[in-house]
């Protein structure tokens, strides 16, 4: 018999490493699976990080690391806050971990206690709501419009928190809508935060470097929060290291302490060869970044006009990041004679079965009327994929 604890049956499977496995498994069994479901650049790390890890073996950076991570990561990234960001943070407010989903429940780890409300900004990452199950909070979830572009209105805020109100996990550029705030609407969220004692807001910023319109805004970079914020990055997304597992943290000294704490007991220091990675992603300026944006840039445009012609798709522009959100709420309650879809599960598992292309439902990440497709693969596979999406739902009536 299996005795698992409570705490993993209140668990659920992340949908978009489901849909990714699933993706993964029919490929192996010689089906022409194009997958748009991961959040993963189909980009090579550079050539530069990849010489450092080289040079880092070589040197024999083999040993058990500094649980927060090595001093010289830890100044880049200061140096980084504060030359990108406009944030200061010195070295020991700053913790490395193993990727940002691990600085992020580290986090929630530390200041959550359980019957703790955390309030979400709907859509969000599918992440978020479980890290803080696992922590024993009760989620809160505010959902954005895509009328609004998917952002949260600050009077939407104000009526939900409460005195158990503990944390808001804000993401901009957002996974998975693409919606990046700017400056007055961040403030205005940021304004709300400094009125209500106890109340901490976590940023996730790892993102921050695919912007196509406008500025990246810190949230700690509003002085009069600062000490409110608990700020999220990482190297994965912006220079193509997301199988390096590197995130790291800028927070008031009593949560480093904290995190430092916590991950001592669960997973001690970072990978020595990859934090040495970290270290020359961080510390170099070459044009990969940028040359990875623009291609991102080129294919948001490809992928949006393309969906813009499926029946029954609505679709808004997103600003950053590399995945779109459409609302697909026409086909719900529609069938192909044989299959009802209900939900936009459903209909993500729909389109793979006839299309043969693996996106996200819309549930996971608290948006039902909506699938996630991430536009993180070449153009020959985004054309041919809203061709092979936009054909097999002709058969929905």
């Amino acid at each position: 018999m299996e005795h698992l604890s409570d705490r993993i049956k209140s668990l659920s499977v992340s949908q978009t490493l489901a849909m990714a496995q699933k993706s993964r498994e029919l490929k192996a069994k010689g089906f022409d699976i194009i997958s748009l479901s991961i959040g993963e650049p189909d980009f090579n790390t550079p050539d530069y990080i990849k010489e450092a890890a080289k040079k880092a073996i070589d040197d024999n950076f083999s040993k058990y690391p500094p649980v927060p991570g090595y001093n010289d990561l830890r100044e880049a990234i200061s140096r980084k806050f504060k030359e990108e960001n406009g944030i200061y943070y010195p070295p020991e407010q700053i913790i490395v971990s193993t990727g940002g989903k691990h600085s992020i429940i580290n986090v929630i780890l530390s200041i959550v206690n359980p019957g703790d409300e955390v309030i979400l900004l709907a859509p969000y990452w599918v992440s978020y709501w479980d890290q803080v199950i696992l922590a024993g909070g009760k989620p809160v979830v505010v959902e954005a419009t895509l009328e609004n572009d998917f952002k949260v209105q600050p009077e939407q805020l104000e009526v939900v928190i409460t005195r158990k109100t503990r944390l808001i996990i804000f993401n901009s550029p957002s996974n998975p809508t693409g919606m990046v705030y700017n400056r007055d609407e961040m403030e205005a969220i940021a304004r709300i935060v400094q009125k209500h004692e106890g109340l901490y807001i976590l940023s996730d910023e790892i993102y921050e470097h695919i912007i196509f319109r406008g500025e990246h805004v810190s949230m700690a970079s509003f002085d009069f929060i600062c000490d409110k914020v608990i700020t999220v990055n990482g190297v994965s997304k912006s220079y193509a290291m997301t199988g390096w597992r590197v995130g790291y943290i800028g927070a008031p000294l009593w949560i480093v302490k904290a995190c430092d704490k916590l991950q001592g007991q669960f997973t001690s220091g970072v990978c020595t060869i990859a934090q040495k990675a970290a270290l020359a992603a961080i510390s170099v300026k070459d044009s990969s970044r940028q040359m990875m944006k623009e291609a991102f840039q080129r294919r948001r445009d490809l992928v949006c006009k393309l969906l813009k012609d499926v029946k029954g798709f609505r679709v808004r522009i997103p600003q950053g990041a590399f995945y779109v959100m459409p609302d697909i709420s026409y086909y719900l309650g529609k069938s192909d004679g044989e299959k009802v879809i209900h939900t936009s599960d459903d209909l993500a598992l729909w389109l793979l079965d006839k299309a043969q292309v693996a996106v996200v439902g819309g549930d996971a990440f608290g948006s039902p009327k909506c699938i996630r497709i991430s536009y993180a693969t070449s153009d020959e596979l985004l054309v041919e994929a809203v061709k092979r999406i936009k054909t097999a739902l002709e058969n929905l009536k």
